[in-house]
């Protein structure tokens, strides 16, 4: 009886867990305006939930811009040298892969400082930041990146093949 309980609720978990990854949603960054100048990011983000598994799209003219990700100092200072990624391709797909607080700027010069930065939160992190002039000197260490998101989906993958063994 013991191990059918647990095979339930193994198949339970990895039920719940297949279903939160399937109600990923893919957003696109400025929406139809895409990720150039003039947009306000910090507004565009307001109001918007972010999950582990949705995907932001970037939409750009890979001549004209970046999609930098960078931690959270040099997000504030607008300083790409120390980038974690970065892509120029016109197209960037990121998909957000565990909880916590993920930065993009367009280290093209001049392009951050007047506003071409985004900081998201997935569910789970702190709340984004609010960049301001005084906030580069307040800035903490980048936060680490998770991949919870990887690792559930994979003990859920182990679970069932354990449950159907």
């Amino acid at each position: 009886m013991p191990k059918t309980s647990a095979r339930v609720a193994l198949l339970f978990v990895a039920g719940y867990t297949a279903a939160a990854l399937a109600s990923a949603t893919t957003l696109v960054v400025g929406d139809d305006r895409g990720w150039t100048m003039g947009v306000d990011y910090v507004a565009w983000v307001r109001g918007k939930t972010f999950k582990v598994g949705d995907k932001l799209v970037f939409n750009y003219p890979g001549t004209e811009h970046t999609v930098t990700e960078v931690g959270k100092n040099d997000y504030f200072a607008c300083a790409g040298g120390d980038a974690l990624s970065n892509d120029r391709s016109g197209s960037t797909n990121v998909t957000l892969a565990g909880p916590g607080t993920r930065y993009f700027i367009c280290d093209i010069p001049g392009h951050c400082t007047i506003g071409m930065r985004l900081a998201v939160t997935v569910a789970g992190g702190e709340p984004p930041p609010v960049a301001s002039s005084t906030s580069a000197a307040a800035a903490s260490a980048p936060a680490a990146q998770h991949t919870m998101g990887a690792i559930v989906a994979a003990a859920a993958g182990v679970m069932i093949k354990l449950t159907l063994s």
